[in-house]
């Protein structure tokens, strides 16, 4: 079973999709990882967030970031966007995702923070896996002391 789902809008976000799952595998959680482009995709990524089992979706998205908001629109499950540096700095792929309607919520990160996506994704879990939550307390406590 699938706890998260990593969602990247197209190739040239691997290298982000990449460090999320790498963050999800130290703490060993359950993810799967594709590509689809909720612009050129759309019916794919509708059928897919439909027929995910994932707790939470990740979704790492550049420019017009639409992705994150697309997901949002068809779950009631938390999903975090990423936004990604491709112009601008980022900042249009951060306010395109922090701006959603009321009722569409959608949790942004830093622009690029694949890592802090992932650990906030464990945290979401944490809340029903005591388990987890320990491991995320551990890892909170190791990096407070380094």
């Amino acid at each position: 079973m699938v706890d998260v789902a990593v969602i990247i809008g197209s190739k040239s976000d691997q290298e982000l999709g990449d460090k999320t799952a790498k963050m999800l595998q130290k703490f060993e959680v359950a993810y799967d990882l594709q590509v689809i482009s909720a612009h050129r995709n759309p019916d794919k990524l509708t059928n897919y967030i439909k027929e995910s089992q994932a707790k939470v979706f990740i979704c790492i998205a550049g420019l017009a970031a639409a992705l994150p908001g697309a997901v949002a629109s068809h779950t009631i499950k938390p999903v975090i966007g990423v936004p990604k540096d491709v112009k601008l700095g980022g900042l249009d792929s951060l306010l395109s995702i922090v701006q959603m309607p009321t009722g569409v919520p959608v949790a942004a990160v830093a622009i690029d923070g694949a890592n802090n996506a992932a650990l906030l994704a464990i945290q979401i879990l944490g809340v029903s896996d005591e388990k987890l939550a320990k491991k995320f307390q551990e890892y909170r406590d190791e990096r407070a002391r380094a």
